[in-house]
Formats: C-alpha cells, structure tokens, sequence
C-alpha cells in the first residue's frame, strides 16, 4: 500500500484536488507579501533591476515554496499568471505614449518584453522537472522512488481521470523536446 501523503522540500505529494487548495494558499500569503512591499516596488528611487530583485527575493521564494510537487491544471498556470502580471505592473508602471504624451497601461506581452526573467510557469516546471530527475536517481529503498514508480491497490474514480504529477513530468519534457521514458 502507497501512502497518500509523503512529505518532501517543504511540500507533499499530495491528490490533486487538494493541489488548488495549496496554490490558493500560497497564492494568499504572496499577495500578502507583495502588499507589504507595494511602496517598494512602485518607487521611482528605486531602479527597476533593484525592484525585479525584490521581486525575486520576498514574494516569488513564498508563491512557489513547494511548486516541485505540484500538478498543475491550466486554470491554475493562469492564477499563476495574473499573479505575476499583477506584480509586474506594479513593478513596471504605466508609460508615456510618444505621440499623443498620454500615459498608458502596458500589457502583458509587453510587461513579458520587459522582464527578462522566466515566467513563473516555467519556473515551476524546471524545478518540477529538476525534482522528478532528482528522484528517479535515487535508489530503490527510498520511500519517495517507492510513491513514484508503485502503483496504487485499488480503482481510480468514475470520470475523467484528473492529471497527475508524472502526466505533467511527461507534459514538460515533451514540450522541452525530450522524448521517451524519463525514469531511465
């Protein structure tokens, strides 16, 4: 028998209709911490390199603790998203129109131009990535290589079956261009 909950980084392998419910959380106590420096970040003492680095260092470090074992569905890469887009106009500001001196807000393509930084989805998959090569190089005794090659006594619900950690594993390397078995 495969244990439901297995603690690992700071995070848990946990079912994946609890996973929503630890984003939110985090998602929670990063908005928390990007209102305590929200005067920061629109200051224009600081230079935005500076104000990226703060970024970087307060409030991406509390959104992504334990991102390693998270199986995202695509409603949550957007929260994600607009999380960060949501910093970085903060961050970036509006800007002067050239022609008519108006100032406008910057999308988000634009904010993407402007930081050079990976976004925070991609983050999330390198170090989910970085994770699972780090646990199918463990030995056989481990009790976290057990969790991720057993397979589980049982049936799995009626209906669509919801993505699982090694679904996303496979997702990533796919789009990285690796191919083939990555337990190998």
């Amino acid at each position: 028998m495969i244990p439901l909950e297995t603690k690992q980084s700071g995070g848990k392998l946990l079912p994946t209709r609890y996973i929503a419910e630890k984003i939110k959380s985090r998602l929670r106590s990063g908005n928390s911490c990007y209102h305590l420096v929200q005067n920061l970040l629109s200051s224009r003492l600081l230079s935005k390199n500076l104000t990226i680095k703060i970024c970087g260092t307060i409030i991406l470090p509390v959104v992504l603790y334990g991102c390693e074992t998270w199986s995202l569905t695509l409603r949550e890469e957007r929260k994600l998203r607009v999380f960060e887009n949501r910093v970085l106009k903060r961050v970036f500001g509006s800007k002067r129109d050239k022609v008519t001196g108006e100032w406008i807000k910057l999308h988000n393509e634009e904010l993407r131009d402007l930081y050079s930084l990976p976004n925070i989805v991609g983050v999330v998959k390198s170090r989910r990535m970085r994770r699972a090569g780090h646990v199918a190089r463990m030995g056989e005794e481990r009790g976290v290589h057990r969790v991720l090659v057993g397979k589980p006594e049982g049936k799995r619900p009626l209906g669509r079956p919801s993505c699982r950690w090694e679904d996303n594993i496979k997702m990533d390397l796919w789009e990285v261009g690796g191919g083939g078995d990555w337990l190998e």
